[in-house]
Formats: structure tokens, C-alpha cells, sequence
């Protein structure tokens, strides 16, 4: 992935209200992330996109526990269907990719899959009810 398409993404999450983006071309992952909804995602540019360029690195740069936050405003479903079991429960292991909720905004059902593979160690007790941005959902270890 080229400097400028990493450019790109980093204006991209400045201009939107999303808090983390995580886009993987070919081998290269970047992930860019806000740590407050104010702050502006480009603060560190050269940062966050370059230390995460690496196809394979160590676990052991990870945090032990992931947050997984809810990237928009809307109503939080934890299960596909009404009286359908939640997607996850707390220590489930999850595969990255796996869907873990659906947020309802404005008659779209948007899916939040899980970032990252591990262990469901916290989950938010709302379920059928709204979400703010950035309110934590998840964390997974």
C-alpha cells in the first residue's frame, strides 16, 4: 500500500465520525484509529499507519484486552432475529471477521464484526436499546 492511499484513509477517518478504520491490501494491514471522538485521527500520521504496516507482527506489541466500540449512533441488536440467541456470549472465542452485533440506524441494519480473533471478556448488557457513538460493546482478549 502506497503513501498516498494511507493519506487518503487518514483524511477519510478525519472527515467522518467513524473511530477506526482497519483496511488490509494484499499483505499490508493499516489500522487508524481516534482515541476521542473530538480528537482528529491525522494527529499522528506518521505514527499509527507505519507501525502497523508489518504483515506479521509480534502479538506481544498487542494490548491483552481489544475494545470493540460502537462506530455509529443507533439501536444495538445482539441477536440476528427476535428471540434468535445474541451472537456472542462472554468466552466465546471469535474469529476476526465474525459478526458480534448489528447496530439500527435510520432503517439500516449495520453489522460490527470482531476486529480481531480471541475471547468475548466483557459485553454490554443493551440489548434492543440505543448506543452512542464510541460506547464500548465489547472487549475481546
Amino acid at each position: 500500500m502506497d503513501l498516498s492511499k494511507i493519506k487518503t484513509l487518514i483524511d477519510f477517518v478525519g472527515r467522518s465520525n467513524i473511530t477506526e478504520l482497519t483496511v488490509t491490501e494484499k499483505d499490508v494491514t493499516v489500522r487508524i484509529f481516534r482515541t476521542s471522538p473530538g480528537e482528529a485521527a491525522a494527529s499522528e500520521p506518521s505514527k499509527e499507519p507505519t507501525t502497523n504496516l508489518a504483515p506479521d507482527a509480534p502479538s506481544s506489541v498487542e494490548k491483552t484486552s481489544y475494545p470493540v466500540k460502537a462506530p455509529l449512533f443507533g439501536v444495538l441488536h445482539r441477536a440476528p432475529a427476535p428471540g434468535e440467541p445474541p451472537f456472542v456470549a462472554i468466552g466465546d472465542v471469535v474469529e476476526e471477521g465474525q459478526t458480534l452485533f448489528i447496530i439500527e440506524a435510520m432503517k439500516v441494519f449495520n453489522t460490527i464484526t470482531a476486529p480481531r480473533s480471541g475471547r468475548i471478556t466483557q459485553l454490554t448488557d443493551i440489548d434492543n436499546g440505543e448506543v452512542e457513538t464510541g460506547d464500548l460493546l465489547a472487549e475481546i482478549a
